[in-house]
């Protein structure tokens, strides 16, 4: 019998949710008969607030930057800084705050990650902080194939996150060799329009409010973002990957890494994705209520 593939999971929040994560993690080590069998949490990610080199999400999370490494540590997960601001210059590079952060992670017992999108960043990093791995970022939003096949073959990468509108394109997916599948990862629940041609222009905003510049807000004008982030829209979206999809379709394909986002949405909604995407269903009202129910708690 072969040894079965796992699935793994790269979580949002490194500092934001750091208060989640260390009651979160214990239950997961403690009870793993609560979880599927086929995935593990191979990583968390994230940038503190006020972090320049942050993009994506503008950074959020004031949690002790020593709190989370040793964290990560105790659980053996791999910390992943999101370093995929776009728009870096030479000036930036010696950020103090973002350089004492890599001072810190550098040393972590699992290696620590760093998303990139500047190759200007990404040179810096190769020549000061040699133990860590790069992972493209999604932010660079790669939805031509060639671009993106490309980018899997830089050697600098570790992994790969194309845009989520590559995320079912099988015919070109499939052939890639395995070394390639094994540095894609797939963002999975994604509840952007998959229409939307603005994804550029907003990850770029970031980038400029990161760098403390006096930036007008971008106001997306996809259908429905009004009512933001709601998993069960991002479920509805042709480019969703759910269980069934990892299991049937990436597993079997020979693709095992899977990306959730959720900065910025707050702790509850965070634990819906890890209940869909970790807990079997029997034991999901029981996580839930490990994690945070108080049963004098008034919603409104």
């Amino acid at each position: 019998m072969g040894t079965q593939i796992l699935a793994h999971y790269h979580l949002p929040g490194l500092f934001e949710f750091y208060d989640f994560y260390s009651e979160f993690l214990p239950l997961y080590r403690k009870h793993p008969e609560y979880f599927y069998d086929w995935c593990q949490i191979t990583s968390i990610y994230g940038s503190p607030e006020d972090c320049l080199w942050g993009g994506g999400r503008t950074g959020s999370g004031t949690s002790d930057s020593k709190d989370v490494f040793a964290l990560m540590n105790e659980y053996k997960i791999s910390p992943r800084l999101t370093f995929s601001n776009s728009l870096l210059q030479e000036i930036h590079l010696t950020d103090k705050k973002c350089n004492l952060l890599c001072n810190l992670f550098k040393n972590s017992r699992v290696p620590t990650g760093i998303i990139i999108h500047s190759d200007l960043l990404l040179d810096y990093l190769k020549k000061n902080y040699s133990n860590f791995y790069f992972i493209s970022s999604t932010t660079k939003v790669l939805t031509d194939f060639a671009d993106f096949q490309k980018e899997l073959n830089r050697e600098d990468f570790s992994y790969v996150v194309p845009d989520f509108r590559l995320n079912k394109s099988f015919e070109k997916l499939n052939p890639l060799s395995q070394n390639q599948k094994d540095k894609v990862e797939f963002l999975c629940n994604e509840c952007c329009n998959f229409s939307c041609s603005e994804r550029k222009i907003c990850y770029q905003n970031v980038s400029r409010k990161n760098l403390g510049l006096d930036v007008v807000s971008h106001k997306c004008t996809a259908p429905d973002s009004q009512k933001g982030y709601r998993f069960s829209s991002a479920k509805k979206n042709p480019a969703f990957i759910g269980i069934d999809d990892i299991q049937k379709k990436y597993l079997p394909a020979g693709f095992s890494n899977f990306k959730i986002e959720g900065r910025g949405l707050g702790s509850a909604m965070l634990l819906e994705f890890l209940l869909y995407y970790m807990v079997k269903p029997e034991y999901q009202l029981i996580v839930r209520e490990e994690i945070y129910l108080d049963a004098m708690l008034d919603l409104f």
